[in-house]
């Protein structure tokens, strides 16, 4: 057994970073007619595209579902293990079936590719051995070999599933190209996580669940101070007839007029209000309002229309409760 002494932890991260970058870019020889024919057999199916592999290409495949998955193109996974044992009943007439295996001679593959052929599917193999029994029987071919793993021993997975890795990546982003999958197709598929909503939700979909803090020009320092704590918001906008905006004052501002000594019987907002105070408008999205706050260091944004129209506020806090920060 190796000591930490006797081991350059360094030398030996950066030998496992350059082994797998060896990997990844050999593989941009692999795209060729195959690859486009691969391609085109998923953007053309019925179907799903089936995903299937054992060990630690299965989780590969895995993570190559939830890709497509969230990005347009449907597919589901299938264990090799549990397709010879039943749940090969998944994979329907319209599906295409990919197998992922380094060296494309399990004992699970073995009995699993001749099940897919005799189905009838379409049937791609992306695989580490071109002359394996999986690459043989396979209508295309996506050849993920490796010239070496990083693990010292050349046993662990490590460069394969690299390279297996980016080979679907590179399949899923060619098929968000051809879709041409957006940004809005993307926060479909995505509602309830943080990336989906930096895409969809809206300031709207925020400010009307806060209170709605307007005083007049010629309200009194008591009223305005009423309304402060009323509302809870730490602000109030100060609004003509028409509730169109004119300021806001914060707790900020009423600390700073008491600090100079002026007769506060007499004092209304309009003396104590900021004018021209940062604001956003109600569709644009809640990740421009954050932009914003953090552009300018406030806590808090005056939602208006395009006429100035005071509709309310939108806070800080409102981002942080739907995890935006």
């Amino acid at each position: 057994m190796s000591t930490l002494s006797a081991i350059d932890i360094k030398s030996v991260a950066l030998r496992t970073i350059g082994l797998e970058a060896e990997a990844i870019a050999s593989l941009q020889n692999m795209v060729n007619d195959d690859f486009e024919h691969a391609v085109k057999a998923i953007y053309e199916m019925k179907g799903r595209l089936v995903i299937s592999g054992i060990g630690k290409s299965a989780l590969i495949a895995q993570k190559l579902v939830a890709t497509l998955n969230s990005t347009g193109t449907p597919a589901v996974f299938l264990h090799a293990a549990d397709a010879i044992h039943g749940d090969l009943g998944m994979v329907q007439q319209d599906d295409v079936v990919m197998i992922i295996s380094k060296s494309g001679e399990s004992p699970e593959i073995k009995v699993l590719v001749p099940l897919v052929r005799n189905f009838g599917n379409t049937l791609i193999g992306m695989v580490g051995n071109t002359a394996s029994f999986l690459a043989r029987q396979s209508g295309i071919v996506l050849n993920t070999t490796v010239s070496q793993e990083a693990c010292p021993n050349n046993l662990a997975p490590t460069s394969s599933t690299t390279a297996q890795l980016v080979m679907g990546d590179a399949i899923a982003v060619t098929l968000m190209e051809l879709r041409g999958f957006t940004s809005e197709d993307f926060a479909r598929f995505h509602p309830g996580g943080t990336l989906g909503k930096k895409l969809y939700l809206r300031v709207s979909d925020l400010y009307v669940n806060n209170e709605k803090p307007q005083v007049s020009p010629a309200a009194s320092l008591k009223e305005v101070i009423v309304e402060i704590s009323k509302k809870r918001l730490g602000t109030t906008a100060v609004t003509d007839e028409n509730k169109r905006l004119l300021g806001i004052i914060t707790d900020g501002d009423l600390r700073r007029m008491l600090e100079k000594n002026i007769p506060l019987n007499s004092v209304t907002a309009k003396e104590i209000m900021t004018v021209n105070p940062k604001t956003i408008t109600a569709d644009a999205l809640a990740v421009e309002a954050l932009d914003r706050l953090r552009k300018f260091d406030i806590s808090q944004l005056v939602v208006v229309s395009a006429e100035m129209e005071y509709h309310g506020f939108v806070h800080l806090h409102d981002l942080i409760r739907e995890g935006l920060i």
